[in-house]
């Protein structure tokens, strides 16, 4: 069973907690979210901005650590980072997610859930993931 999320007005870090919880109760077999680029990040836009460009120099070319530039890596590390990815069964989580920047074709016309608990449309101060990419470097 394939549970399709769609991102959209979705706050990133409650939207990464409720996928992270549901992959390790081991309910679904697989999680596929869409429109990744247009979560949001709460916050004034030139500090959210400024905290992910301080993250990306921190790394080296070739020793890392990497951050990605994608919307859909950086929501997928996000989903990881709450995930104990180092051992078994957070690697077995971590592989049943799927990320993708718009709706793919195989998943169009498909019941997508929304979750209440990680939408706020009231924020007044918010970045989506793609404005943040594209100040990255991004192009999609």
């Amino acid at each position: 069973m394939v549970v399709i999320i769609d991102a959209t007005d979705h706050i990133m870090g409650r939207l990464s907690s409720i996928v992270a919880k549901r992959l390790l109760d081991d309910t679904v077999s697989e999680i596929a979210i869409v429109n990744s680029e247009k979560a949001i990040v709460t916050g004034p836009k030139k500090r959210v901005l400024d905290d992910f460009l301080s993250k990306r120099k921190l790394n080296h070319p070739r020793k890392g650590p990497n951050f990605p530039r994608m919307p859909d890596r950086i929501l997928k590390r996000t989903i990881r980072g709450m995930l104990p990815y180092q051992q078994p069964r957070g690697r077995q989580a971590l592989k049943r997610v799927r990320v993708y920047i718009g709706v793919p074709h195989e998943l169009e016309g498909k019941k997508m859930e929304v979750y209440e608990g990680a939408k706020n449309d009231n924020i007044t101060q918010r970045v989506t993931l793609g404005e943040i990419s594209k100040v990255l470097g991004a192009r999609f």
